[in-house]
């Protein structure tokens, strides 16, 4: 059993339990100071597919200055704005044709997105790089 270098007390884990001291040799950098979140995991979030998440790790402290998570946030945001553009001209185009063909093809775009942002966020989740063909060549240069 260890005992706590400041106080004395019995360590059970990586911290005492009564000062809050690690224990010497025990690994702090699996989460970033002053957040819960691992870096894979705040990549992994980003993808959600709305607007605030990839925001919010492009701006919040500890997040916006690794590269990793800057890229996916970056790639996020690119994609979720090209949706919308997409998703705009073809309502102007289309829904001039047919009102019915612009339904499907606007759930199908939406539906499409949101498969690509499950297989995002599960690649990014087990530590894989997937760069999208032009999103992800802007987003590796704003990392």
């Amino acid at each position: 059993m260890a005992f706590c270098p400041s106080c004395g007390a019995p360590i059970e884990g990586k911290f005492c339990a009564q000062c809050g001291t690690a224990l010497p040799g025990a690994s702090t950098t699996s989460a970033p100071s002053g957040s819960g979140l691992t870096p894979a995991i705040a990549a992994t979030l980003a993808y959600i597919p709305i607007f605030i998440p990839p925001i919010l790790f492009l701006v919040w402290a500890p997040h916006n200055r690794d590269k990793t998570v800057r890229f996916h946030a970056w790639q996020s945001l690119l994609l979720q704005i090209g949706w919308v553009i997409v998703g705009m001209v073809l309502s102007v185009v289309i829904s001039i044709i047919s009102w019915q063909l612009w339904v499907v093809l606007s759930r199908l775009l939406n539906l499409a997105v949101l498969l690509v942002s499950g297989f995002l966020m599960w690649k990014t989740y087990n530590n894989e790089k997937v760069v999208l063909p032009v999103i992800g060549d802007l987003a590796q240069k704003q990392a």
